[in-house]
């Protein structure tokens, strides 16, 4: 996943990558229409060599927009998702996203290259593609938590933490395929009363914390100003004592809840 701060102009990557030596496109200005977008990511894709898009089935471009969970001035521009693999995962098939919405954001805040940080963006992601095909742990995880996601969203029993062996986004921050979920403990969150408050790309907001004794809170966040593709879920739970790897404990409550900004 490749992010890019407005403010600063710096990009959260775990590599640095190249650009292209023969391909050039002009530089267009600050609006690029979605139609013109496909087109450029299409021909930068044909720039990369197949030995590195081996397994790769898409590279799609979305028109939505990924806003960071933390950070106000921060979007994610691409990201990979792995699809199926087998033995050792060295035949893992992933699809690449690249966000119109979030180029489009943050263009329009400030000078922005759309050729380079297209071009970077997805070479950025086809390294996670190969990253993810030497972590077959990571994979059989992140498979395992997609699954619970599924059952959670079918309303079926499902692991109440299982939301951590997804992507971390930050500290206490998970994102399991488009939904995002916030951890909290009653370390930092007390039970029992009537709001608590969560943020939210940039943004506080109080959320009404209904009774559920000692289970697990699933709350989605309804009505946040930029909300993303999924669900936004604050999980309130308690801080886990040594008894309670004995126990079976209750199970998660779910609920959807209205949020509002603290000055209204």
């Amino acid at each position: 996943m490749l992010t890019w701060n407005v403010e600063r102009g710096t990009r959260n990557r775990l590599l640095s990558a190249g650009s292209p030596s023969a391909f050039r496109v002009p530089r267009w200005g600050r609006a690029v229409r979605l139609d013109e977008f496909r087109s450029l990511v299409g021909r930068l894709e044909r720039e990369i060599p197949s030995e590195f898009t081996g397994g790769v089935v898409a590279v799609d471009v979305s028109p939505k927009a990924l806003p960071h969970p933390v950070h106000g001035d921060v979007y994610t521009l691409g990201e990979c998702v792995p699809l199926e693999w087998s033995g050792s995962g060295a035949d893992l098939h992933s699809r690449i996203i690249l966000y119109h919405g979030s180029f489009a954001r943050l263009a329009g805040l400030g000078d922005f290259d759309w050729r380079e940080e297209a071009w970077e963006t997805l070479t950025h992601e086809l390294r996670h593609h190969l990253e993810w095909r030497a972590h077959l742990d990571r994979l059989e995880a992140y498979d395992w938590a997609a699954e619970e996601n599924f059952q959670r969203h079918e309303g079926q029993p499902f692991d109440p933490v299982f939301y951590r062996s997804g992507e971390e986004l930050a500290p206490g921050v998970y994102k399991v395929e488009d939904d995002v979920f916030m951890d909290r403990t009653t370390g930092n969150v007390q039970r029992g009363v009537e709001e608590v408050e969560a943020a939210w790309h940039g943004r506080r907001y109080r959320v009404a914390a209904p009774h559920a004794g000692a289970a697990p809170l699933f709350l989605t966040l309804d009505g946040l100003l930029d909300p993303p593709p999924g669900d936004v879920i604050l999980v309130v739970r308690s801080a886990r004592r040594w008894l309670d790897v004995f126990r079976r404990g209750p199970a998660p409550v779910q609920q959807v809840v209205e949020v509002t900004l603290p000055d209204g």
